[in-house]
């Protein structure tokens, strides 16, 4: 079933889904399962699967010379969404990125999940590797987010590729994509960067999962501001926990979040990491509580392979 049909039939219920990480190369789905298992009480209807970019590694070669190699380090999002869907009933939403994938690639992966009876896509520019000072798309590939969605929502109207396809299976994704209630980093303002996102609802997005955060008030905000332009959507809350007292700089600086001042001052006086968990824990729940009982769609937790911290969470609430 297609993510916004759920959230029709919630009929004003606030849902809750996760998102994982695929294992590193060489582990196997244990790792998922394990993340999952426990979560499933909650009864989510989707899980959310992340696909990450080739990244760049340098290896020394008898000369003395590095050798630059292009790796995946996270490979298998299309098996992982057979496999979730498989084990527990529930959909899938595989990640979909620019980055590393060619027009080409990116229809066959479509086709492939239409064959897996996949139907729900969430789709991304993705990340610039490591080592580039900017994105670079793929030669043949999307440069941005827009194109990606433009061209699922051709396939879903049996549009391909090759112009000589006639009367093409048309695809049924349902398509979600990002949002930023604190602006995405590259946009010179916080309307340039609504404007954006409206285009992509124009092309055919169905839903938006915004980045983390961690003051509700700026979700809110961005709600109303994205019903002011016209974009009637459903918008999805994206949470992660404050679990390590380095992230209340790493977060900031690898996200582009603003941390309240009240939960900066209560890390601050939090002498161990075991404390600085408690609080973000408690805050989170806070975040979360708020966040229901003003009756958004879905209550969607970054698990980041941590499922006893985001049981914890998700038990207050539900």
């Amino acid at each position: 079933m297609k993510v916004t049909d759920y959230f029709e039939k919630a009929d004003g219920r606030t849902l809750v889904s996760f998102e994982v990480l695929p294992p590193l190369k060489g582990g196997g789905m244990d790792s998922i399962f394990k993340t999952l298992d426990p979560l499933m009480e909650f009864k989510p209807p989707f899980i959310d699967v992340t696909y990450h970019r080739e990244e760049f590694i340098y290896n020394k070669r008898p000369s003395g010379y590095y050798e630059k190699t292009s790796i995946r380090k996270r490979p298998g999002t299309v098996g992982i969404c057979a496999s979730i869907t498989h084990r527990y009933g529930v959909d899938a939403v595989p990640h979909l990125i620019c980055g590393g994938f060619t027009k080409d690639d990116t229809e066959n992966a479509l086709i492939d999940l239409a064959f897996l009876n996949i139907h729900n896509v969430l789709a991304l520019r993705g990340d610039a590797r490591k080592f580039d000072g900017k994105f670079v798309p793929e030669k043949g590939g999307h440069e941005y987010a827009l194109d990606l969605v433009q061209q699922i929502s051709d396939m879903n109207q049996g549009k391909y590729l090759d112009s000589n396809i006639e009367n093409g299976n048309k695809t049924e994704f349902c398509i979600g994509i990002a949002g930023y209630p604190e602006k995405h980093f590259e946009s010179p303002n916080f309307e340039m960067d609504l404007l954006w996102t409206k285009k992509k609802v124009e092309a055919g997005a169905n839903y938006i999962v915004t980045q983390m955060f961690f003051n509700n008030q700026a979700y809110f905000d961005y709600v109303d501001k994205c019903r002011a332009i016209g974009i009637n959507v459903p918008i999805v809350p994206g949470l992660k926990p404050l679990t390590k007292l380095y992230q209340l700089k790493s977060l900031p600086r690898m996200f582009f979040v603003n941390m309240p001042e009240e939960l900066v001052k209560e890390i601050q006086k939090a002498k161990t990491d075991e404390a600085v968990k408690e609080v973000g824990i408690e805050w989170c729940i806070r975040q979360s509580k708020e966040l229901k009982e003003k009756g958004v769609p879905c209550l969607h937790y970054y698990t980041m392979g941590d499922s006893k911290t985001i049981h914890r969470i998700v038990s207050a609430i539900y």
